[in-house]
């Protein structure tokens, strides 16, 4: 069986600014291998290939992850660490998207290892712009280590 390589892990829990993201990614063409989850425990299953993607190989992440921070479950936060505190997922890039400001959440990010962290725009034009300059930086530009 063939495995569909995932390029783009959205973790997003509000439906509203995933359906953005998705239509952000589609219009450049960068959403053909992407994979939403809407809490942060369906993140870390996905990510260390557990429960329903136990099939999946952690060796075959995605190429970067886009993270909001305030979800049911598992915050991002708690993601953020479990991610960057194993060798094999440590060098996945991870992009915190989120509305939250705070400097507790923006220092704690960056001592957890993140690689960007950028608040969403509450204006459509913007936030659309944002995710899509995000997909075509890290996908296209980004050279990531072997």
């Amino acid at each position: 069986m063939e495995t569909k390589i995932i390029e783009i892990l959205l973790v997003e829990d509000n439906p509203y600014d995933a359906e953005l993201a998705l239509n952000a990614l589609q219009k450049r063409h960068l959403a053909n291998s992407i994979h939403h989850v809407e809490d942060g425990a369906q993140a870390l299953d996905f990510v260390f290939a557990r429960a329903k993607y136990s099939e999946r190989q952690i060796e075959n992440g995605p190429k970067i992850i886009l993270l909001d921070l305030k979800m049911p479950k598992v915050n991002g936060i708690e993601v953020l660490r479990q991610v960057k505190a194993d060798e094999r997922t440590k060098k996945i890039p991870v992009v915190v998207l989120t509305s939250s400001k705070e400097d507790p959440d923006i220092n704690t990010c960056y001592e957890l290892g993140v690689n960007s962290y950028i608040v969403k725009p509450v204006d459509f034009d913007n936030f659309f712009k944002a995710v899509e300059d995000l997909g075509l930086y890290w996908l296209l530009l980004n050279q990531p280590p072997k």
